[in-house]
């Protein structure tokens, strides 16, 4: 069984303080509200937004995108302690004993698509390794999916290297998968990021 992770708490400092998870991607639903959509469609069952101060404007914009599988919002009452900070809260909601792997993604990230996610599912439901992430050429890209085996390393991971220090130590086990897709390496953090977003 699987769980996703999609984290928004950021500050948004770099799009002025607008919370990118609420933007508008090119399909008219919220950034977070198209990536949950995704991950639903894509056979993932238990779907978790970590939101921060912005976590009202989030909850409103996916709430009024109708999507197919509702989320369950959880809040880092601190994101300013880092992205892993984030990841630890999503944790403590997302897995129980029978949660197999999970499934990370930033709402930086929003046009990934069904077929690259379940290109990644199936990677790692054919391999079992502990890090599958999609690829293309030498870029590696959203989501990152963490078999339960590295539950216990993310969790002890320092926070101010946050996840990359559990991906730095399993760097031979990790799988990268190509796929053809940019979607999955997109990343919206400027204004300027956005108004190219449509094209």
């Amino acid at each position: 069984m699987l769980a996703a992770l999609v984290l928004a708490a950021g500050e948004s400092s770099r799009m002025g303080g607008s919370p990118k998870a609420t933007l508008k991607a090119p399909c008219g639903r919220s950034f977070a509200g198209r990536i949950i959509d995704v991950l639903a469609e894509s056979g993932v069952d238990n779907l978790f937004v970590v939101t921060g101060a912005h976590h009202d404007a989030i909850v409103t914009a996916v709430t009024a995108d109708a999507p197919r599988r509702a989320p369950a919002f959880v809040r880092n009452p601190n994101p300013s302690r880092g992205q892993l900070s984030s990841l630890w809260v999503g944790m403590d909601h997302a897995i129980t004993p029978d949660i197999e792997a999970l499934l990370v993604t930033l709402t930086d990230v929003p046009m990934i698509t069904v077929e690259v996610v379940r290109q990644v599912v199936d990677a790692w439901q054919a391999t079992r390794a502990p890090i599958v992430r999609p690829a293309i050429g030498e870029l590696h890209g959203h989501p990152v999916l963490y078999d339960r085996s590295l539950f216990a390393a993310l969790r002890s991971a320092p926070l101010e290297q946050g996840a990359k220090a559990v991906i730095r130590a399993r760097e031979a086990d990790i799988l990268n998968v190509q796929v053809t897709d940019p979607g999955c390496l997109r990343d919206v953090d400027t204004p300027e990021d956005y108004k190219g977003l449509g094209g």
